[in-house]
């Protein structure tokens, strides 16, 4: 079967990869170094996914602490790279699905706002970096999502158009991206979806498992 699109145009965190708990500890982490209580993981997920200002950010506005933020973002870094590999866990039917769009010649990229310098190292180590010729993240270019430059950076590497191009990811920012570009969208219902129904959006495709993709 022929897939209608050239390039699928991955997110990372809740649609390949589950690194919730790894992020999670690095947050706990963080707010141990200032004396905070941790945070139950669940209540984490519903932060994840704005990039790691945000994230810090929402956490310590969780604990109601006022910070300078450029002061706990590097303490944070070094928390978030001690626990990048700890428990990642790549989705069901990623792997088999990666596979299926290079048979078929279809090529694969990543725009994530995880901080560029993270993203090679995770996708590695479970054995996914090989699929992906082009990576964006949070900081590779002045702006990230929901801002449609990373996005059209990726089509314009491999010179697309948008509309030979489908976006997968799994929250509001993603689609808020994909709008901007005005790329087709699917959205995975599994991810950090922070409370967004993937249903509530017109004229986009919703899968339950990644392998739903191939029957698009």
């Amino acid at each position: 079967m022929s897939f209608p699109y050239s390039l699928v145009v991955f997110d990372l965190d809740g649609t390949l990869v589950d690194s919730a708990s790894d992020i999670a500890e690095a947050v706990n982490r963080t707010l141990a170094d200032w004396s905070l209580p941790r945070v139950e993981e669940s209540v984490i997920r519903g932060w994840i996914g704005d990039g790691a200002r945000a994230l810090v950010t929402s956490a310590f506005e969780h604990a109601g602490k006022r910070i300078d933020l450029e002061e706990v973002m590097p303490g944070f870094m070094v928390h978030y790279a001690e626990c990048l590999l700890l428990y990642p866990t790549v989705y069901p039917g990623v792997v088999e699905t990666l596979q299926a769009l290079r048979d078929r010649g279809v090529a694969v990229a990543v725009c994530t706002n995880k901080p560029e310098r993270f993203v090679r190292p995770l996708l590695d180590a479970l054995d996914l970096g090989g699929y992906f010729e082009v990576i964006v993240g949070g900081d590779t270019l002045p702006e990230r999502k929901p801002s449609a430059l990373p996005l059209l950076h990726v089509v314009e590497h491999f010179g697309l158009q948008p509309a030979q191009c489908l976006m997968v990811g799994d929250s509001a920012t993603d689609v808020e991206t994909a709008v901007a570009a005005k790329m087709p969208m699917a959205l995975v219902t599994y991810g950090y979806l922070r409370g967004f129904d993937p249903h509530a959006v017109k004229g986009i495709q919703v899968v339950d498992d990644m392998r739903e993709l191939l029957a698009a």
